[in-house]
This record gives C-alpha cells, sequence and structure tokens, in this order.
C-alpha cells in the first residue's frame, strides 16, 4: 500500500523494557470479575510500527494500538488491513505492537541481522508489553508519533488477539487503566491464558464474558464464524456493546486480497462487489480452498465499529444497540443459525449484502483441510455462492429493481450507524453500475 501518496509514513521502533507476568488471586469465573496481583518480572525487546500522518494537521487525536496477529506463525495486522480506508481518511494513528513470543521469534528469524536485539521472555508477559507500549504512544509521542499529541488511545486486536484482549480487560486493564477504550474483534467462547510456560498455566473459563464493571467502553464485533463465543454473548450496557454482523466471516476476500488495493473510491467498492459476483477459492497464491470464500461487508461495518468507539470515547455517546443473530442452537459443538429463503442468516447488523443479496454470504460451510496444512485455515474464511440470472430475476425483476432494494439497504444500514457516510455513498453508485440481474 502507498501510505506517501495518502499523506501518511510508516516506521519501525524497537521498544525495551521490564515486563510484569501476573497470576491471580481467586479464582478466573466466567463473569470475568477476576483479581490478579504482579508475580514475575523479564526484560524485553519488542518492535512496534507507526502508521501515522506525516501532516501534524491531519491527526484527529486518537492512536489505535492493534496487538498483532500470530495465528499464522508471524506478525499481522488484520485489523490495519480492513480499517484502513477509514484509519487514514479520517487522520487515526495505527500502532502494530509485536506483543507475543510467536510474532518476534518469526521476524528475528527471518532477518537475524537486522532483529538480532528482540527478546521477548515468553507470552506471560505480554499483556503488560502490551501495556507499556500503549503507555509509550502517550509518554513517548515526540518519537512514536513524531511530535503528534494523542487525546485518545484505544486498543484492538482480532482473533487470537482478540482472546488475549479479553483476557487483558478483565485482568491487566483494572490495574493499570492504559487504554480508552476497546474493539475486541472475533472473539470464540474463551479467553487467553493468563500465564503459561515457563511460568505455571493459568487458562481462562470457557465460556469467559467480560466484567461488568469496566470503567472504559467496550465494543465487541463478532461474524458469523465467530459461533462459538454465541455461549459467552452478553447484554448491552453504558460501557458495552455487541455488534454481530449478518453475512461475515472471521477473515475474507477483503481482508485477504482485495482489500491491499482498496484506498477508499469508487474502484475500491467496484472490486469489493466484483468479488461477490465472482467469488474466488484461491485468494492467496499459496492457499486454495475447497469452496469460494465469503467475500462479504466486514470492512465496511468494522469501519462503522471504529468510528462508533471513537464517538464513544470522545463524546460519552455509545453506539447503537444491534439486534443479535437468529440461532437455531448456541452449543458450540453445533451452532447453528436461523437462514431465510435465500440461505442468508436472519438477524444480526444488516447490510445491502444481505438485505439486497447477489450472493449467498455466509461465515460458515468451508471445509478446514488438513490440519497440518495451510488449508487448515480456510475454516475461518466462510464462503459465497452467488445468485443465478434467474434467482435475481426472481427476486428484482430487473435492473431498476435491483438497485431501488440496494439503495434502500444501503439508506437503512447508514441510518441504523452501521455504514459511514463515505461508504454508503460509494455503496449507491455500485450498484448503478453493476450488471444485475444480468
Amino acid at each position: 500500500m502507498d501510505y506517501a501518496a495518502q499523506g501518511y509514513e510508516q516506521v519501525e521502533y524497537l521498544l525495551s523494557g521490564t515486563a510484569t507476568a501476573y497470576s491471580p488471586t481467586g479464582e478466573l469465573s466466567p463473569d470475568g470479575d477476576w483479581s490478579v496481583e504482579p508475580s514475575s518480572e523479564a526484560a524485553y525487546t519488542t518492535r512496534v510500527v507507526v502508521t501515522r500522518p506525516t501532516d501534524a494537521g491531519d491527526f484527529n487525536g486518537t492512536a489505535v494500538v492493534e496487538w498483532l496477529n500470530v495465528s499464522g506463525g508471524v506478525d499481522a495486522s488484520p485489523d490495519l488491513m480492513l480499517t484502513h480506508v477509514e484509519l487514514l481518511r479520517r487522520g487515526y494513528v495505527h500502532v502494530a505492537v509485536s506483543a507475543q513470543q510467536t510474532g518476534l521469534d518469526a521476524t528475528r528469524n527471518a532477518d537475524p541481522e537486522r532483529y538480532s536485539e528482540l527478546s521477548h521472555p515468553g507470552d506471560s508477559y505480554s499483556y503488560d508489553m502490551y501495556s507499556q507500549a500503549g503507555q509509550a504512544v502517550r509518554l513517548e509521542a515526540d518519537t512514536l508519533l513524531a511530535g503528534l499529541e494523542p487525546e485518545r488511545v484505544l486498543a484492538i486486536g482480532a482473533s487470537q488477539s482478540a482472546f488475549r484482549l479479553l483476557t487483558y480487560v478483565n485482568a491487566v486493564h483494572p490495574l493499570v487503566g492504559v487504554f480508552d477504550g476497546f474493539l475486541v474483534h472475533s472473539r470464540f467462547g474463551a479467553g487467553a491464558a493468563l500465564s503459561q510456560a515457563p511460568l505455571p498455566q493459568v487458562d481462562a473459563p470457557t465460556p469467559t464474558r467480560l466484567r461488568e464493571d469496566l470503567d472504559v467502553p467496550v465494543l465487541v464485533f463478532q461474524t458469523e464464524t465467530d459461533a462459538q463465543a454465541l455461549q459467552a454473548r452478553q447484554e448491552d450496557s453504558d460501557v458495552y456493546r455487541l455488534w454481530e454482523v449478518a453475512g461475515t466471516a472471521h477473515f475474507d476476500m477483503y481482508g485477504l486480497a482485495t482489500g491491499a488495493g482498496d484506498t477508499g473510491d469508487a474502484a475500491g467498492v467496484a472490486a469489493w462487489f466484483e468479488d461477490m459476483r465472482n467469488p474466488s477459492t484461491n485468494a492467496v497464491s499459496v492457499l486454495t480452498c475447497a469452496l469460494p470464500v465469503n467475500a462479504g461487508p466486514q470492512t465496511y461495518v468494522l469501519r462503522a465499529a471504529l468510528a462508533a468507539l471513537d464517538e464513544w470515547v470522545r463524546t460519552g455517546t455509545p453506539p447503537p444497540s444491534a439486534p443479535r443473530l437468529e440461532t437455531v442452537s448456541t452449543d458450540p459443538a453445533a451452532p447453528e443459525y436461523a437462514l431465510d429463503e435465500q440461505g442468508i442468516v436472519r438477524g444480526g447488523i444488516r447490510t445491502p449484502a444481505v438485505d439486497a443479496p447477489v450472493a449467498r454470504l455466509s461465515g460458515l460451510g468451508q471445509p478446514a483441510g488438513e490440519p497440518d496444512q495451510l488449508q487448515r485455515f480456510c475454516r475461518l474464511f466462510g464462503t459465497t455462492v452467488p445468485l443465478t440470472t434467474e434467482e435475481l430475476t426472481a427476486l428484482y425483476g430487473d435492473h431498476d429493481g435491483f438497485v431501488s432494494a440496494w439503495v434502500e439497504a444501503v439508506d437503512a444500514a447508514e441510518a441504523d450507524g452501521y455504514l459511514l457516510p463515505e461508504d454508503a455513498e460509494l455503496l449507491r453508485d455500485v450498484a448503478e453500475q453493476a450488471a444485475v440481474p444480468a
């Protein structure tokens, strides 16, 4: 991605310090009301990558600190990919933090000379390493942010990182209070271990809910794939929102491929729409799934979620309370959603992709592949089945009928707070250009 063309720069820093691990002073209960204390200390040197505006006047005052995901054995930044359009057009700073040992080891092994200083004492210390990175955004802003002055620091993390944020919020946030809000993206049923080898193993319970006495806002963003977390649902409160989004997968075509070319213009929306009409099993060159992967609207709703959390922290105005996805079973061993006549999940946050569909979008149904092969990740990518010309004609009659239905759905999603105005405008336009129902 050409950040310079959009008035941004990416700069890498090494952070060194002494991190604390924690041990529980009582039971880690499913309600998340945990009490922990420092247990040991260890030195570390980690890496952060800062994406920041080059013009101080473009900075909106909010730094978003992402706990990098290591599910693939290397550091990855799924939330930067999925939200970069909103981050850059609105003037955020993004700070990517290598908090876990797997990612740091992979980075050092990839370039031993450049990264010889990197050192990680084990993931029991990851929570405090993340805290210290968040603190550095404020205390070392002259260096990390090139003098930009953050007014708000938000935490974000997806998938495995969301598990760790769940444990962080319950155990560590009450002790340190570093972050002004949390966007927990695609969690499953339990939190991550509080402590692990070489320290004593301390696992989180299943299910793990968020503690109810929080002093900062938390927005939990869930896709259909994240069905194991259905058992951990909570009611919305003055500091908690749960957004479950219809037609989305844990990761999707946009995150895997299409998003890298999206600069927030009409071409980006057109490419996303085309992925629904002509989906691929081969989103990345090294990975082919059994079925075409999900090409759903996750990026657009996640952008709105980030904006909503930022507004919540800025002004105290909470995001809308969203309807839950409708379920037949919330059993984590065999979760099942209620589907409409098109085979699309009922309920949840609605967008034109599911209310004026051109494809059946699902977060489930993708075979996993062999557990020791890259195809094991396919189970997280959902499916896309384009509607036939006959099905589209039966739904809409003609092109004008499709455009009318699509625009009505865009208008509703924007009014409900689940699409941002810039995206809604582009989504209206893409329908006019689409060859539907042909």
